[in-house]
Formats: structure tokens, sequence, C-alpha cells
């Protein structure tokens, strides 16, 4: 089964305005339209591209002669190795009195800050590392929300050369050792609590006890939010933020090589200990400047808006907007506080151009029957991305029916793997129902069958047939890159598999229907979860599905049946009326195979700290199997609820 490919599409770009997209400003100054074209001699003449990227989005640093050694080679291709520059630079280049950045929690605390004011405060934080013993390879950890001090502390680490490292404070103590106690930073920066749906939650305990089992550590930076003056004398060699020294002087930036280590990212460790994945420096920052610039339009004085904790990429990719010239708006909390339209407040009251969030929180939205085009101002609001889990179509339905007509909305999938994205969103191309836009320039993007063959209109893995600057340096602690090689490498040879069930579409669009590890294969046929997922939640009654594939019969792995979660609304049970619609549903708009043997309520999904849900971890418990990280999930106490469960046991 496949979706429907609708030839009208739901946007056209503006004949009259689209020339003023960098996009279309980059197709004219390299003489390559229309974009298939572009996208074409981006990857089959990686260097003179990648070279382009460079100049044309203004890159600062030393680019040196070469631009790609043994091309041939995946992994082991070597980009821009004579380069000097640094990504805080970058980032910081922009020091005058404009808005940097906007903060809000939840509707509580809000606040700003200048771009000579950032530059002031990254300055003190910089010194403070600096007295501290942090040099260039040194790892400093953030466990913190959504803060101005977490882009501070960051952009202070980075400029020395030095390497960071972040987790959301709503992970416990054991899913923050797991993290960051592989990398053994010297400093961490944590914070004395956080608002949720406007409760205060204190962390200072949770911090006493990170530290005092971190031996690497040789200072704590407090950061106070729910108070001005955190007890932070309860944790070992700590020091409150706002007693840090005052500046004495500028930000120093260390120009360091264009492989060398920016962060240090972590799987969603829902199988294992998280593997630490190491970003560089100059791959990180041509990819994002790309990304913004050119696929999201991203113009100086835009105001750019991410719903993201700091343990999830897009925190990373959010930031690098500053080295476009926009204002970022921050926000951390719940994202229905203040009666469900917080965001909605925000996009409004900042005059956002653009707005990021997570299909989840867009079928969310519908089903809390939000109407923000018409209970808010968003008229400066040009653009909306969605990631996280494939968008339905129904969701597109839904942005332009109820937030606005004349917008881009751009479904966007990459992944913590390459801190950006394979697919993505394009100023000058269509927006057609239920696909991502295009296939990102300069990378290789494919879909292949079993057999490692490229398909069309047919479901298959996505793959990258060629090396891009931000593949990953590698695996920390992976010292002969074992790790990293089966991680991407193994399925197809020197080709990196994503893990993403897909399909390139008639339009040389994309359809991401799920991860391929959650595929379900019942009787030799894989259908993904995001097809049915797309038609179980549009039943008012249910507000969120998961589904997996039971071995069936118990014990014999021949074969495997379609098992169906459903959380329902309040107030709704699951009778056998409900059950009867939920598989008409799936029967009538997919095919029979799609049709769950079980339907199963349940009182909550479980997710990680990012939104996801969990299929792999809810199989295990379903087959009797440990869960190996539950301090990854963001609520682990949900996974009880799929446990022994009788409807299962015929």
């Amino acid at each position: 089964m496949t979706y429907a490919i609708d030839s009208t599409p739901l946007w056209k770009p503006n004949p009259a305005t689209v020339g003023d997209t960098r996009m279309a400003q980059f197709m004219q100054a390299m003489g390559r339209a229309p974009y298939a074209e572009l996208w074409q001699w981006s990857v089959d003449q990686p260097a003179e591209f990648w070279s382009q990227i460079w100049r044309f989005c203004g890159a600062v640093g030393e680019a040196g002669g070469r631009v790609l050694v043994d091309g041939e080679k995946m992994p082991g291709a070597r980009w821009f190795p004579d380069a000097r520059l640094n990504y805080a630079e970058n980032v910081l280049k922009h020091r005058d009195a404009g808005e940097a950045l906007v903060f809000w929690g939840e509707d509580k605390i809000k606040r700003r800050l200048s771009r000579a004011e950032l530059h002031g405060e990254v300055a003190r934080f910089q010194q403070f590392l600096i007295a501290a013993g942090v040099g260039e390879g040194d790892r400093v950890a953030g466990y913190l929300p959504n803060l101005p001090e977490t882009l501070i502390a960051m952009l202070a680490t980075t400029a020395l050369g030095a390497i960071w490292s972040s987790a959301s404070p709503d992970f416990g103590v054991q899913g923050v050792l797991d993290r960051f106690g592989q990398i053994e930073p010297k400093v961490l920066i944590c914070v004395d609590g956080y608002w949720y749906n406007g409760k205060p939650v204190d962390c200072l305990e949770k911090n006493a006890e990170i530290v005092a089992r971190m031996p690497s550590l040789l200072r704590t930076v407090v950061v106070p939010y729910l108070a001005a003056a955190p007890a932070v004398d309860r944790i070992a060699g700590a020091i409150a933020w706002n007693a840090l020294p005052a500046a004495t002087g500028a930000v120093s930036f260390r120009r360091v090589a264009f492989d060398h280590p920016l962060f240090i990212m972590f799987s969603s460790g829902t199988t294992g200990v998280p593997k630490c994945i190491v970003h560089c420096h100059g791959g990180v920052l041509l990819q994002h400047l790309k990304e913004h610039q050119l696929h999201s339009d991203v113009r100086p004085g835009d105001r750019l808006f991410y719903f993201t904790t700091c343990g999830w990429m897009m925190w990373n990719w959010l930031v690098s907007g500053l080295a476009c010239g926009a204002t970022l708006l921050l926000y951390d909390g719940s994202p229905f506080a203040a009666r469900g339209t917080v965001l909605f407040d925000y996009a409004a009251a900042e005059r956002m151009t653009h707005f990021g969030t997570s299909a989840k929180f867009i079928d969310a939205a519908a089903k809390l029957g939000l109407t923000p085009g018409k209970t808010h101002d968003l008229s400066a609001l040009r653009a909306m991305f969605s990631t996280g889990s494939p968008l339905s179509p129904e969701g597109f339905d839904w942005v332009y029916r109820k937030i606005k007509q004349d917008i881009l909305l751009a479904s966007i999938s990459g992944g913590t793997d390459i801190v950006s994205c394979f697919v993505l969103g394009n100023p000058v191309l269509p927006v057609y129902r239920g696909e991502i836009q295009c296939r990102g320039l300069g990378m290789a993007v494919d879909v292949f069958n079993d057999a490692g063959q490229p398909v069309r209109s047919e479901k298959g893995e996505l793959v990258c047939t060629k090396p891009f600057p931000v593949m990953p340096v590698g695996f920390w602690n992976d010292p002969d890159g074992r790790k990293y090689h089966a991680a991407y490498f193994e399925r197809f040879a020197d080709i990196w598999c994503h893990g993403d069930f897909s399909e390139l579409t008639a339009h040389d669009g994309v359809i991401i229907y799920g991860r391929s590890d959650a595929t379900l294969n019942p009787g030799g046929v894989r259908i993904g979860t995001a097809e049915i997922y797309r038609q179980v939640e549009q039943l008012p009654e249910i507000v969120e599905a998961l589904v997996v594939g039971q071995d069936w019969p118990p014990g014999k792995n021949d074969d495997v049946r379609v098992v169906l979660f459903v959380k329902l609304q309040d107030g709704h049970t699951l009778d056998a009326a409900l059950i009867d619609r939920v598989k008409k549903q799936i029967r009538d708009n997919t095919t029979p195979r799609h049709v769950p043997a079980k339907v199963v309520q349940v009182a909550d999904i479980p997710r990680t700290k990012s939104g996801k849900i969990v299929e792999l971890a809810v199989r295990n418990v379903v087959h009797a199997q440990p869960v190996k990280n539950v301090e990854a999930l963001a609520n682990p106490e949900a996974l009880e609820y799929f446990r022994g469960r009788v409807e299962l046991a015929d």
C-alpha cells in the first residue's frame, strides 16, 4: 500500500516573490535550473558544489586549496583538509544591537538578548572555562533546558575548540550518566529546576547525585531558573551562574581543522547504552548554512523558532540560525501550556517567520480543535517545519486549512546521525499532500530494494550513495570504527543505509513510512507503521496509537501478527463496535494485511525524551524481553501497560 499521489499541489511558490528566495538566487548564480538539474550537479560534482556553498553562504574561515580527498571512500572521504575555521565564530559574527534571541519559559518568564549582549555573555563564560582548565578537545556538558545560558555555554565551549554535549533535564540520573559518563566532561552546567505545564520541577537533588558519580568533573555551574539564588552548596564544587566573574575582554575564537570535533550527540538509547556520535565544526556549519539559507529561506532579520529540548538534534540545528543573521525564538516547557495555545501566542507576539515543531504536535493541535489562523495574527509566518515522525497527509491538510494557506510546509527528515536532513523543504518547489518536497542539495539520496537496486514509486530503504561533509567523524570510544561501520554501512557495501522505510515519488519527493527496524512483516509483506497510524488516528476517539509485530504462533518465529495499541480520549472505552470501526478504517484505506489481529487499549504510549514513540521497546515487553535502557524514555512507567496482556495470549 502506498499513499495516493495527488497531482494538484497544496501550495505553490508565488511567481512574484520566488526570485527573492536564497534558493532561487543560488540557482541563478550557479546557472542551473530547475531544481532537479541543480540537485544532480550537486551530487555529481560534490567538490565544486560544497566549495560554492562555502562562498555563497558566507562561511567565515580559511577554506584552503583542497575540497575533497578520497572522495570515493565511504566512510573515509576527507573534506576541506587544509581549512581552518570555528563554528562559534560563524554563529557570533553579527555583534550589533539587533536581537540575537528571545526566550519564553512557558507563559511565566520572558527574556531578550541583543547580539552584542550575547557576545559579552559568551566571553564571560569562556573566561570561566579557561580558568577551570578547559582547552581544545576537552568536553563540556550541559544538563539544561532550552535557555539562553545553554546557547551561551555551547558557544563559549566550541569557540575554544572544546567539545559540547547536552541533555534535557527531564533525563533521570542513570540516563545522564549513561551519556556523559562515556565522554568524561571537565565541566557540567545544570539548572536548579524547570517549569512544565505550570508546575515547578526541582533538579538540585539529581544534580548532586550526578556530580558525585562523575569523577571527571572539575567544576559545576548551576543556572538559576526556578529561584534567583539556588542552593548550590548542595552540589560539590558548584558555583551559581550569576556568581561568575565579569568578562575582561572579547570572545577568543580558536580556528581548528574542518573535521575537528564540535558536538557529541547521543542515539536514543532504547536498545542499549546510547551511541556517542561525534560531529565536526566544518560539516555542521556548511550543512546548516545550506539548509537554513537555501532550503528554509532563512534571511537576515527573520525570526526562527523550533520547539525542541536540548537532548534533540533540532536544538543544534536551530541555534545555527544565528549564523544567517536570524533572531532565535527559544522556548522551554509544555507546548500546550496557557490553555493549549502558547506556541501560537509566541508566534503572533514575536512575528515568527519560521515555525518548527513535530508531526505529533500538529496531530495533537488538530485533535484539540485549534484554529490558529483565526485566533492569532500569523501574517509574518512564511514557513512551517515538521519532523520527529512522518507527517500524515491529513496533517498537511490541517496546516493549510487551520494555520495558513500561503505557507511553505516543509516536512523534513534526517536525524541525530547527521545532525541535519537527508530530505527536506524547498521554497522554489510546490508542496504535495503527504510528501517531503525534495532530496537535499549535495545529498545523494536514493531508495534501494532488498537487492540493493534503486527503485521509484516503490518502498525501500533510504540510502545515501556518496559521502557528504556532515557524516560523523565517528563514534566516541570506537577507535577502530567498527561500531560506526556497523551502524550505517553493513546493509549495503560502501552505502549509507539510514534505516528509514521510504519511497521516491513521481514528483521526485519522498514519503517516509517509518523506521525500517520497526517495519511490520506479516506473511512476508513489509508494512510501514506510519501507514496504520495515519488511518487510526483519524478516528476522533483515538488520541494516538502504537503498533508492533507479535511473533505468532509464540516461540516459532515463523510469522508475525499485527497488534495495535490505542490510547483513547477521556470518557471512551474500547468496545467491540470501536474495534470494528478501527479495523474497517484500516482495511478500507490500506490492505487486508494492514488490519491488526488484535486491538488493545492502553492508558499511555511510551516515548523518548524528544517525543518519538518507541515501538521496539514495546515489542520487547510484549515478548517478555528486557528493555535495555528505560532511562531514555520520558515516561518509562507506560511500558507496564503492555506487559503480560491477556489479550495477546490467544
